[in-house]
């Protein structure tokens, strides 16, 4: 198994700052942000209306460029092979975690362009994995998403075997607050919503970027998904959860998940990670893993965000056997 982070919490760092901090700490791999760049004035409208959104989250809905795919120039693919070779530390996923079948066309269109360049640009550098969300359109009900998502993600899919690209798709739901009430923004958060996508769309370039936290606060069982699954995990994200109890005694189940769940680092939620990364083993999985930073106890400061990685990274070193 390959241990690394991803790195949409190094938001004021450049590509190349950030590589250097993984290869200092001894970081095997970096998820790499590729979101389309946002103009100032998209990124002041969005946080006028979404202030409450905890640091940590910003970044996944604002969207961070640490390589620019519709720029890359071939000049720019040798660079970025060369400062993976420099410093040691891959490139494991190219990573945009958008709501790609939001309810407009305009910005679905959008959404579908960006996955075409991304996939090419993984293709191009070598990386050969795109990491996302499936998206959701939270007004509308699970039937009518899948057939949403079935109809958007087929071409998609389709271009990523093409080019032999695998896509993982996470298992968050993208529900915290009431600005994504009722659905969420994320269709594939249960296994049976996966076996229907899997069903609807086969295809062995079509997986899971899966992240046990996101079982947690739905009450689910993290391990046996694991073996259910095993031909479709494609990529690991390492992040805790806590339940906490008093709070969900106070709000019920109905609440927002983020008034009875608290986004922990590795080893300070309830995540038993000794039997998470034992099942792991048991299937055989030697890919890459993502550290995921969203503990609000380390946001604020550059000095947190790199405590937190280090303190991550120690705790899992006693789980993950590293392959070189």
């Amino acid at each position: 198994m390959k241990l690394g982070f991803i790195d949409t919490i190094f938001a004021n760092k450049s590509f190349e700052e950030v590589m250097d901090f993984a290869a200092d700490q001894g970081f095997d791999n970096v998820e790499v942000a590729c979101w389309p760049k946002k103009s100032q004035t998209e990124v002041d409208a969005f946080l006028a209306s979404n202030g409450d959104i905890q640091e940590s989250l910003l970044n996944y809905f604002i969207g961070i460029t640490h390589i620019d795919v519709h720029t890359l120039t071939d000049e720019k693919v040798a660079c970025l092979k060369e400062y993976q070779r420099k410093t040691g530390v891959a490139i494991s996923a190219l990573a945009y975690y958008a709501n790609p079948i939001e309810p407009s066309e305009d910005l679905r269109r959008k959404h579908r362009d960006h996955y075409m360049v991304l996939i090419e640009a993984a293709a191009r550098l070598d990386i050969n994995m795109v990491t996302t969300f499936i998206g959701r359109d939270q007004t509308k009900t699970v039937r009518e998403n899948i057939e949403t998502a079935v109809t958007f993600w087929t071409p998609i899919i389709r271009q990523a075997e093409a080019h032999g690209v695998r896509i993982a798709i996470e298992n968050c739901p993208m529900y915290f607050n009431e600005d994504q009430w009722p659905g969420g923004q994320n269709l594939m958060t249960s296994p049976a919503i996966w076996r229907q996508m899997f069903a609807a769309i086969p295809s062995d370039n079509f997986g899971l970027c899966y992240d046990p936290s996101h079982m947690i606060f739905q009450h689910m069982d993290y391990i046996n998904p694991i073996y259910d699954f095993a031909d479709k995990i494609f990529y690991i994200h390492f992040k805790d959860a806590k339940v906490l109890k008093h709070k969900l005694d106070e709000h019920g189940i109905m609440a927002y998940p983020l008034q009875y769940t608290a986004q922990k680092l590795p080893g300070l939620g309830d995540i038993d990670w000794g039997k998470f990364v034992s099942a792991l083993n048991d299937i055989g999985y030697e890919g890459y893993t993502s550290i995921e930073i969203e503990d609000t106890a380390f946001d604020g400061s550059d000095e947190a965000i790199r405590k937190s990685l280090i303190l991550s990274k120690r705790y899992l070193s006693q789980f993950v056997i590293r392959i070189d």
